[in-house]
This record gives structure tokens, C-alpha cells and sequence, in this order.
């Protein structure tokens, strides 16, 4: 008899994952590393953040937070620390013995001092010229314009300051004193000090990266089984 044309059948296979042996454990060192530069990246941004979020957090309570450059008022505080202000809207809320920020007459450095009284002074302005201080007249009757001055001293110094400052060149009233809190904050605000908190995150972040490619690349390729298996059936009559 002839015989019948040879038929291919297919036969599926149960699906198998490919094997690759048991996962290569990292040395005690390489473990090490990673932990440390995971805490650089912790402890850098951490930092950061709080170096942006405390300011911020004084200022959503309508307050401000300066830093103390000289020792005028010490011992209440010195230089370096850090002391919370709040914002004057009005003269009532001056009162002898408080502790203000001010910009005196003719300059625009602030001073921080104690109110030792406060007094009604003619209000001052600079002439034509500019050379001199004039009292400011009312236009109606050619009085003097009254206003509410300060007179301030440091606690540290002998005298109290040489000019009387009026109430409008009053920043705001020192609420509390964080000592040391100053440098702090300058250095955080400085260029290194951004450096120092950004640069080392950014370096072992890179690290890492570099460090799981290279892992990649050590990993054995994966070699898949066939899914199917092909069978060549002979069937004679």
C-alpha cells in the first residue's frame, strides 16, 4: 500500500520558568556603601528642607526671624543668635522696656535695642537740598506735625542711641530669642552652605545609579525554554 504523507503535530508543553540558579548575594561591603549613601541622601535633603520650612513656618504665624550681628543687647542676646519679630500696625503697641528692630534716621541697617521712652516730636524731613532735617508743618494752621518717636538704647552700651526714631521706622517688637540660631541660619542661606547640603545628595544618588547598572550587566542572561515541541509522526496503513 502507498504510504500516507508524513504529518507534523504539535504537541504544547507545560510552560516552564527559566532557571538561573540561585540570586548572587552583595558582599558586606557593598551593603555598607549603599546604607551610607542612602543616609548622605537622607540627611542632605532632610537638612534642606528644614533650612526652607522653618523660615516659612515663622512667617505663616505673621513673624519673622532675624539674626543678631552685633553684641549691643547682650547679655539678653549676642551675636549669632536668632530672635523672632512681630510687626508694629500701631504706636499704642510700643511701650518702654520692649525690644524693637528699627532702621534709625539716615541709615538702612536695622538695630535692635530696648525703648528706654517714648516721646511726641515734631515730624522731620530732609530740605531741598538735602543737607539739612526741617520740621514738617501742618498746611492748615502752620503748626508742627507731632509724631511718635522712641528713644533706644543697648543694653550693653553707656548711652542711649543719638537720635530719637519715629514710630513708622519701627520694624516690628523681638518676641523670643533662639540663641546660636543665627549662624545657623546664615550658613544654611550662603552659597556653601547650599553646596554642602545638595552637592553630596546628588553625588551618592548618582553612585547608586551607577551601581545598579553595573549590576545589570553582571546578571546572567536568562535563557527561555521552547514553548512547544514539535514531533514528527510517521503513520503507515
Amino acid at each position: 500500500m502507498p504510504r500516507e504523507p508524513v504529518r507534523r503535530l504539535t504537541l504544547p508543553s507545560e510552560r516552564r520558568e527559566p532557571t538561573t540558579g540561585p540570586p548572587r548575594r552583595r558582599s558586606r561591603g557593598r551593603v555598607v556603601l549603599s546604607v551610607t549613601l542612602w543616609i548622605v541622601i537622607a540627611v542632605g535633603t532632610l537638612t534642606f528642607a528644614a533650612s526652607l520650612a522653618v523660615p516659612l513656618w515663622f512667617q505663616a504665624r505673621d513673624q519673622r526671624l532675624l539674626v543678631v550681628t552685633s553684641g549691643s543687647m547682650s547679655p539678653v542676646f549676642d551675636a549669632g543668635d536668632a530672635v523672632v519679630m512681630r510687626k508694629v500696625d500701631d504706636p499704642s503697641q510700643l511701650k518702654v522696656g520692649q525690644i524693637v528692630s528699627f532702621w534709625p534716621l539716615g541709615s538702612e541697617q536695622l538695630v535692635t535695642h530696648r525703648i528706654v521712652d517714648l516721646v511726641s516730636l515734631p515730624r522731620m524731613e530732609a530740605d531741598a537740598t538735602g543737607q539739612r532735617m526741617v520740621e514738617v508743618l501742618d498746611p492748615r494752621t502752620g503748626e508742627p506735625i507731632m509724631s511718635q518717636y522712641i528713644i533706644t538704647k543697648g543694653d550693653a552700651n553707656d548711652e542711649a542711641d543719638p537720635n530719637a526714631t519715629p514710630y513708622t521706622r519701627v520694624r516690628g517688637i523681638v518676641l523670643a530669642v533662639h540663641p546660636g540660631w543665627g549662624w545657623v541660619l546664615q550658613w544654611t542661606a550662603s552659597a556653601v552652605g547650599r553646596a554642602v547640603m545638595l552637592v553630596p545628595p546628588l553625588l551618592a544618588l548618582g553612585t547608586l545609579e551607577l551601581l545598579a547598572i553595573r549590576d545589570a550587566r553582571k546578571r546572567p542572561k536568562r535563557r527561555p525554554e521552547p514553548d512547544e515541541r514539535f514531533v514528527d509522526a510517521y503513520l503507515q496503513g
